[in-house]
């Protein structure tokens, strides 16, 4: 297997923190410094595809990241993300958690809008209630 967070030295290197079942780090193409990841020991591309106590480890180091970027880099707010899929923006097909530390003044998007940041720029008519009735049908059938 060829996994980045796997296999590549220079992430073990960066490791700040771990416990039995996962690592955190810093990306190496921070949004902004104290960037970090969190990613499962075990090699899975989704997070369904996490242990529950996998899910509980990745928690705990959230938790400890957070707080301790609360101290190092002054954050007064944070961004949790994953991506899945190429077409979802996952460049290495290893589940990991972003943790972008935000102030006032750093780089990035402060007013999150999804279809800014996502896809879709420029305004959007709100959708009609049938369509968004039609949606919660779709799913509520899926479940």
């Amino acid at each position: 297997m060829n996994c980045a967070f796997c296999t590549n030295p220079d992430v073990k290197k960066r490791t700040i923190i771990e416990n039995d079942l996962a690592f955190a780090f810093p990306t190496n193409t921070p949004i902004v410094p104290g960037h970090i990841l969190i990613v499962p020991k075990r090699h899975i591309q989704y997070y369904e595809a996490a242990t529950p106590e996998e899910k509980v480890a990745i928690e705990e180091l959230r938790e400890k990241i957070k707080a301790a970027s609360l101290k190092a880099f002054e954050a007064q707010g944070f961004n949790y993300a994953w991506n899945e899929e190429e077409i979802g923006g996952q460049s290495v097909p290893h589940f990991h958690l972003h943790i972008v530390p935000r102030k006032k003044g750093d780089a990035g998007i402060y007013q999150y809008e999804p279809r800014e940041f996502l896809y879709r720029p420029g305004a959007r008519a709100a959708s009609p209630d049938e369509e968004l009735f039609g949606v919660i049908e779709s799913i509520r059938a899926a479940l």
